[in-house]
């Protein structure tokens, strides 16, 4: 998995937020149409199984389970108005 600009610059503003937080965690759980849903958690201590993603200092870390859903993607950042 790669990131953007766009997509570190967003997880850093999340980081910030939250003390003692030094990164996100992807993961997945059942559900959903398509049988899988994503979910994303703020780390304080890293888990040692998971992949690490680093750009600029924004740090993401995916769960083993969810590394074969995510390979080859690239994660994005993008604000939107509802229409």
């Amino acid at each position: 998995m790669t990131m953007t600009d766009k997509a570190a610059d967003r997880v850093r503003e999340i980081v910030a937020t939250r003390e003692n937080a030094n990164g996100i965690r992807l993961g997945i759980k059942k559900g959903g149409c398509a049988g899988m849903e994503y979910t994303i958690e703020l780390v304080t201590e890293p888990n040692a199984k998971d992949d690490h993603v680093e750009r600029d200092g924004a740090h993401v870390y995916v769960a083993p389970e969810a590394a074969l859903f995510l390979l080859g993607t690239e994660m994005d950042f993008e604000q939107t108005t509802l229409r």
